[in-house]
């Protein structure tokens, strides 16, 4: 299974929505939680390609987004694929 990586912040519903998913599917994941470090929150936006908003996920080296893109690949059947890779 590949290495699932997200980037979140405290109070976020969208971060509470995407490790939903993600633990509801079984997936193991590595959070960052970004709320009260600068530098990390600079590494996520470097990571995403200039995007800021949280959660940032990445799934191997595949950038998937935020939380409405993780729930697009599920619901067209793309997220268990990349997750396999």
């Amino acid at each position: 299974m590949a290495e699932v990586v997200i980037y979140t912040r405290q109070l976020c519903g969208f971060c509470t929505a995407a490790k939903r998913l993600l633990e509801k599917k079984g997936v193991a994941y590595q959070e960052f939680d970004a709320t009260f470090d600068p530098a990390l929150r600079q590494e996520m936006v470097q990571r995403a390609n200039g995007r800021a908003t949280f959660p940032q996920i990445f799934i191997g080296s595949t950038h998937v987004g935020g939380c409405d893109e993780l729930h697009d690949l599920e619901r067209a059947g793309k997220l268990d694929p990349l997750l396999a890779a």
